[in-house]
C-alpha cells in the first residue's frame, strides 16, 4: 500500500526528518507518533502527494504519490461544525461522494440510486444512522467524527488516512472511535495510516507504529518500537517508557511524547 525509501522532507528551508524506510501493506493498522514539530500530519501530506518529498522515493498504491485518486481517503485534522449549521449529516456524507463536481445535478439516473445505496450503506458502517438527518451542528463531536469517517470511506478506498481522528474527543468517544477505526480496517480491510497524538485508545489495534524525531524515525511493531532503548536511542537523550497496571504506556522523558502530554502548542512553520 505504502513505500517509503530513503524519503525526506523539508517545510520552510527546515530538514524535519530524512531517510525514511516504511512498507505498509494491505490491511494494516498504522500509527503515525512523536512529539509537535516533528512532521507527522507532514508525512501524511507527502502521502497524499499535496507536498514533494525532498529526497528519496515515496510510492502510494503502486504510483507515485498524490496520483491514486479514488483509491486513497483523508480525514484531516478534526473540523469544528457551527451550531447552526443545518447541513445534515448525511449531507456531510455525500460531499465525500460527489463534492469535487460542480454544476446543475443531473437527472435521476441508475448512478444517483447507487449514491444514495453506498451513502446509506457507510452510514450504517460507522454506527450512524439513528443521527444522519440530523443537522450536522446539533450532532456531539464523536457524532460529527463518525460522519466524517463516512465521507472518508464513501468511495471505497483500500488505503484511510487519518490525520489525529481522537483530538478534541472525550475519553468515551475517543475510546468508541478508535474501536470504529480498528473495525474499519479488519473488516473491510482498510489500510489505516492513523496519526495520533495519544496510542493509548489505538494500541492493542496496531500492527506497526512510525515514531518520528527530528532528523528521522523508527519503524516497527509497537513492542519493538515504544521502548525505552529504542526512542532514546532515536531523540538521543534518555527517554523512560512505563507500562501501567492496565497496559496504558507513560513515555518519560524530553522531549514530550504522545502517549502523556495534553497541550496544543503550535510548531514551527504550522507542522504537527
Amino acid at each position: 500500500m505504502i513505500a517509503l525509501r530513503g524519503a525526506s522532507v523539508r517545510v520552510g528551508g527546515r530538514l524535519l526528518w530524512s531517510g525514511v524506510d516504511l512498507d505498509v501493506g494491505a490491511g494494516e493498522f498504522v500509527a503515525v507518533l512523536g512529539p509537535n514539530g516533528v512532521g507527522k500530519s507532514t508525512l501524511v501530506k507527502v502521502l497524499l502527494g499535496m507536498l514533494p518529498a525532498a529526497g528519496g522515493e515515496v510510492r502510494v498504491l503502486g504510483s507515485e504519490a498524490g496520483s491514486a485518486g479514488e483509491g486513497v481517503g483523508y480525514l484531516p485534522q478534526r473540523r469544528s461544525f457551527d451550531q447552526s449549521l443545518r447541513m445534515r449529516g448525511a449531507d456531510i456524507v455525500r460531499l465525500g461522494w460527489d463534492g469535487d463536481r460542480w454544476g446543475v445535478p443531473v437527472p435521476w439516473t441508475a448512478g444517483r440510486k447507487a449514491a444514495r445505496e453506498r451513502i446509506a450503506d457507510v452510514i450504517d458502517l460507522v454506527g450512524a444512522s439513528a443521527y444522519a438527518h440530523r443537522p450536522i451542528g446539533q450532532c456531539s463531536g464523536g457524532e460529527q467524527q463518525r460522519l466524517l469517517i463516512a465521507q472518508a470511506l464513501v468511495r471505497r478506498p483500500q488505503l484511510l488516512l487519518l490525520d489525529e481522528p481522537l483530538d478534541s474527543l472525550d475519553l468515551p468517544n475517543q475510546a468508541a472511535v478508535a474501536a470504529l477505526i480498528g473495525r474499519v480496517c479488519r473488516e473491510e480491510n482498510v489500510t489505516v495510516v492513523m496519526v495520533a497524538h495519544d496510542v493509548n485508545p489505538i494500541l492493542s489495534r496496531l500492527d506497526r507504529v512510525v515514531y518520528l524525531a527530528e532528523g528521522g524515525a523508527v519503524c516497527g511493531t509497537p513492542d519493538e518500537v515504544i521502548t525505552s532503548e529504542t526512542l532514546t536511542r532515536l531523540y538521543r537523550t534518555p527517554i523512560e517508557v512505563l507500562r501501567t497496571s492496565d497496559g496504558r504506556l507513560v513515555v518519560v522523558g524530553q522531549p514530550e511524547a504522545p502517549a502523556l502530554h495534553n497541550d496544543r502548542h503550535a510548531a514551527p512553520g504550522g507542522t504537527r
